[in-house]
């Protein structure tokens, strides 16, 4: 079925809606729906955008929870969104035509009518195939260039190292002169692929005995970078063993969104004194603060690419259907690496 008034359209397309708000339980596909609706019209300002790829990210679980947040929660009834690329179908005030391939952050629908300032056109030629664009390095990259600032010889810890962030982290880290590099994961399986493909030197098991003895088996001389996305236990390990003048890049609480309250809130407790003594720096990182880092990422991700010196580790899921069974993988590390959606 088409719509009449815009030709080679169809009437009606799919979105994903949050049915009910997830608490302690553990995410399921009842707490989603998908919905057919009218396929919307741009109004003024906007572009009307076909959804080709859509990511998933850990983030999406703490928005469908009823905490208090720094970004909007996900509402009941109403479609989920999320960074997606897609290509124009219509631009009404001009400066992209149709067929352009642009970001959005409006994915979790098969067509989007889009602000036209919130749209980030992508050179077809920027980097080698489009899932490329959703990657999770930006952060990353960011994060261990300019937070940590990751020096020659530098002992690196990434909690959370089988993750969109982490499975790039430790390539990065090696890219940016690190002597040795730690990863923290959940699963034997995932810990062989960080080790053999992803440039980590050693792993750190959850649930093979406590991290800070596990850490301090892997880097007996201590660590001087963390990049951390998981927080609780592993953040207090990593102050444990910190080197005089470690830089710690903060961009995640895993611990506490995957595994149980859903929020961001994920206590640790901080001895004054080690960072003070060791001059330990804590350094939260956001991607949003930095809006010159995504082309200086593309860049890098596209030279590492194409000469085979970075990879982008990823699973794709095909169907917009497939999208909340997709988070909900996520969810329990059934992936490495990113999560995205087919649309």
């Amino acid at each position: 079925m088409t719509d009449p008034a815009a030709p080679g359209l169809p009437a009606v397309h799919r979105e994903v809606r949050l049915a009910r708000r997830a608490g302690d339980e553990e995410l399921t596909e009842c707490h989603f729906t998908v919905a057919e609706v009218p396929v919307p019209r741009p109004g003024p300002g906007q572009v009307l955008v076909r959804t080709r790829l859509m990511a998933v990210t850990a983030a999406m679980r703490t928005q469908m929870t009823a905490a208090r947040l720094p970004m909007p929660s996900f509402e009941p009834g109403r479609p989920l969104w999320g960074a997606a690329i897609g290509e124009v179908v219509a631009a009404p005030g001009g400066g992209l035509a149709p067929g352009d391939l642009v970001q959005h952050p409006l994915g979790w629908r098969e067509f989007a009518a889009v602000d036209r300032d919130r749209v980030r056109p992508l050179a077809p030629d920027a980097l080698p195939f489009p899932a490329a664009h959703l990657s999770q390095g930006a952060t990353a990259w960011g994060a261990l260039r300019r937070a940590a600032g990751v020096r020659e010889g530098d002992t690196v810890f990434v909690s959370g190292a089988a993750g969109g962030v982490g499975s790039l982290a430790g390539q990065l880290a090696r890219r940016l002169g690190a002597g040795r590099v730690i990863g923290s994961t959940g699963s034997a399986a995932k810990a062989d692929r960080l080790r053999a493909e992803l440039g980590y030197d050693a792993t750190v098991l959850r649930g093979a005995g406590p991290i800070e003895e596990q850490l301090r088996a892997a880097a007996p001389e201590g660590i001087d970078v963390l990049l951390d996305t998981v927080g609780g236990e592993q953040l207090r390990a990593a102050l444990a063993l910190a080197r005089p003048d470690a830089r710690f890049a903060l961009v995640g609480a895993l611990s506490s969104q995957l595994g149980g309250g859903g929020g961001l809130s994920c206590p640790v407790e901080l001895d004054a004194a080690v960072l003070i003594t060791r001059r330990v720096a804590l350094r939260g990182f956001g991607l949003y603060a930095h809006p010159d880092l995504p082309a200086e990422w593309t860049a890098e991700f596209g030279r590492g690419l194409r000469d085979g010196s970075l990879v982008f580790p990823h699973t794709v899921l095909r169907g917009i259907e497939q999208a909340p069974r997709a988070l909900c993988e996520l969810t329990r590390g059934r992936h490495l690496g990113s999560v995205l959606v087919e649309v």
